[in-house]
């Protein structure tokens, strides 16, 4: 492919001379030469229309069709740009796909310096990663790459190219390689169309693929620093407007208490609400700085501070039977107890209370008064739903089964 442009430097003389600069197969030539005027601008005119021409709107050569797919990993996102071919009868692992490395005889493929696939068609495969991640467990910097391909029968290479905007394999130089993971081809359902996708999606990894014919070819892409992103973001919420919200407060301090990190700036948030001169008194408040309190290790204080949180005046039955669950959980069934106890006697007729009795109970190893508050409990639900459930409880109940797991 040749390029080819023009300086034009004007002379008071009525002449102008020209500068071409050429770039072909990666060789640049300069040619000067001096034109009249006239002349000079019927053969600009002639370079603009050639060069219009090739600006053209056309079919992709080879009508293979541009695709693009992209995946977050919680706020990272990985972008796969391609051109998709189609198998159309071929036989292409090993033939139309050579394994190893291939002299293309053209630009700098060569013998002394072959080629990779260029795992689709056309130009350059790319593939973006809005932050740095880790590729096979190899680090890569956040950008755009270039992305190749040494096919073999039993392990393939990936290369990552920080040229990425070349033509196919033709220009491809490895020192010019970011990095190089190996992987291992998998079999997988016919696929006519060469197609790029993202599978196994988690909030900090993926694994993406490629699939053409009957071949997978599957690599991971990890965000190693997934959460610090999260808190990062979190942090720059919570000194906005956003943080004006105890809500919002809420939600960033749970996230970091689930995580166990950034716990004391997290722990800050919540004060920030309940102490003067605020002094908000809203169950979730107070129930997520137990839960940061918690992570922190530090149990006998988030104790003191949900025992206040079921006593507040929002605390619904739910939430309260929510509390007791969750100490039941952690094998604190004695402790649980008094939670339940709490809620039924402020929700005596919540059929969520009277199963939160029944819990208690189970858990505290009473079946015959668990029995009986989760009887009481199906005769007063009223929705058909939640009283089938009910239902069933009750049975595992008399079966003498542990309701709680």
């Amino acid at each position: 492919m040749q390029i080819m442009t023009a300086h034009i430097i004007p002379e008071e003389t009525g002449w102008i001379d020209y500068i071409f600069v050429a770039q072909n197969s990666g060789t640049t030539t300069t040619q000067l030469m001096k034109y009249p005027i006239k002349t000079a601008m019927l053969v600009l005119g002639l370079m603009t229309s050639i060069i219009s021409w090739s600006q053209m709107a056309l079919p992709p050569s080879g009508n293979n069709q541009k695709s693009e797919v992209s995946q977050f990993m919680g706020l990272a996102k990985a972008t796969i740009v391609y051109s998709s071919p189609d198998v159309a009868g071929r036989e292409i692992w090993g033939k139309l796909v050579p394994y190893g490395l291939s002299n293309l005889n053209f630009a700098r493929s060569t013998g002394d310096n072959p080629s990779p696939w260029r795992a689709g068609a056309n130009e350059n495969t790319t593939i973006t990663f809005s932050t740095d991640v880790e590729v096979e467990g190899k680090p890569l910097k956040a950008g755009t790459y270039g992305l190749h391909m040494i096919p073999g029968q039993d392990e393939w290479m990936l290369v990552f190219s920080n040229n990425s905007t070349s033509w196919g394999s033709f220009f491809y130089i490895p020192s010019e390689d970011a990095v190089r993971v190996g992987v291992k081809p998998v079999a997988c359902e016919f696929n006519e169309w060469l197609t790029y996708e993202f599978v196994d999606r988690q909030q900090n990894s993926t694994t993406a693929r490629l699939k053409w014919e009957k071949l997978a070819i599957p690599f991971k892409i990890a965000v190693p620093n997934g959460d610090d992103l999260y808190i990062k973001k979190l942090r720059e919420d919570m000194v906005s407007s956003k943080g004006f919200a105890w809500q919002n407060a809420v939600a960033a301090a749970n996230y970091c208490a689930t995580k166990k990190t950034n716990l004391d700036e997290a722990l800050g948030w919540i004060n920030a609400f309940t102490n003067p001169p605020r002094n908000a008194k809203y169950y979730p408040l107070y129930q997520s700085k137990g839960n940061v309190l918690a992570a922190m290790g530090k149990q006998a204080e988030a104790d003191a501070i949900m025992k206040d949180a079921i006593n507040l005046g929002d605390a619904t039955a739910g939430q309260m039977v929510g509390y007791g669950r969750l100490l039941i959980t952690q094998n604190r069934p004695k402790d649980a107890m008094p939670v339940f106890e709490a809620a039924f006697k402020r929700y005596p007729t919540a059929s969520v209370s009277l199963m939160g009795m029944a819990r208690g109970y189970v858990a505290n190893s009473d079946n015959k008064k668990a029995l009986k508050f989760a009887q009481d409990a199906y005769k007063i639900e009223t929705d058909a739903n939640t009283k089938t459930t009910i239902d069933g409880l009750v049975k595992r109940i008399e079966k003498g089964e542990d309701i709680n797991k």
